[in-house]
């Protein structure tokens, strides 16, 4: 059977994602659990935590650890994830080529950051070699900024301090934000390679609280007829910004 974890506010706040894991045989626990010590000493100390996940990840972790037949492989925040990621932004230099159109601003949200890396990382090389000379622009949620309010240090990437020591941007490996509708946004630290770029000027970065994207998204169901998931309205606000 295929054990899940999923962060306490997004197992609460949205079941169908729950249902569909269960649908396909997983067995789905909200994080923090009672099932692993990392995730008891979280509800001790706050037994309605939210979650995070940083947690979650320690939570799998130690799971992980005390089985021989288990292996873990983190999907977002550690650099090797992010190649494959770059697909998006590959896809979207020979669509704006397509049209003989060349971007001045790229604009992503970012949590982890995979995605933002996904999406910009394309662009960054073609701006290196000189070819263009787009603004790379990343939003964060207000909740937990770790870009614009974080510090550049090294931090754990999971809650227990389980994983290595990464130098990235990070609010705390203990930060625990609001239980914001954009869960996958809420993370204590930002992927080493991006932080090095955004420490290096290659890009800027933003944040925007969730009020203000879920009017953008409204405004951009209406207009386009596409329900946005809350991590992409945060670039949809954004872009509303920078167009008024």
């Amino acid at each position: 059977m295929l054990l899940l974890w999923q962060v306490a506010n997004s197992y609460d706040q949205k079941p169908y994602h729950r249902i569909m894991m269960q649908t396909w045989g997983a067995k789905v626990h909200p994080s923090p659990s009672d099932l692993t010590e990392a995730g008891r000493k979280i509800l001790e100390s706050d037994p309605t935590s939210p979650g995070i996940l940083g947690i979650a990840i320690s939570e799998v972790v130690e799971v992980a650890a005390r089985n021989e037949d288990t292996k873990y492989c983190l999907g977002s925040v550690l650099n090797h994830v992010l190649l494959h990621q770059t697909v998006i932004g590959e896809e979207c230099i020979k669509q704006m080529e397509d049209l003989s159109e060349t971007p001045d601003l790229i604009i992503e949200c970012t949590g982890g950051g995979s995605n933002f890396a996904g999406l910009s990382f394309p662009f960054i090389r073609e701006k290196l070699k000189g070819n263009i000379s787009p603004v790379i622009r990343a939003v964060e949620t207000s909740a937990c900024p770790s870009l614009t309010k974080g510090v550049y240090a090294y931090d754990f990437g999971d809650t227990a301090r389980f994983t290595p020591l990464m130098q990235m941007h990070t609010l705390g490996h203990d930060f625990i934000p609001d239980p914001i509708h954009a869960s996958g946004l809420r993370y204590h630290g930002m992927v080493p390679l991006i932080s090095h770029f955004y420490d290096q000027g290659f890009m800027e970065a933003i944040s925007i609280p969730q009020v203000e994207c879920f009017q953008g998204a409204i405004q951009f169901a209406r207009a386009e007829g596409i329900i946005p998931a809350p991590e992409p309205t945060h670039a949809i606000a954004a872009t509303i910004r920078e167009a008024l």
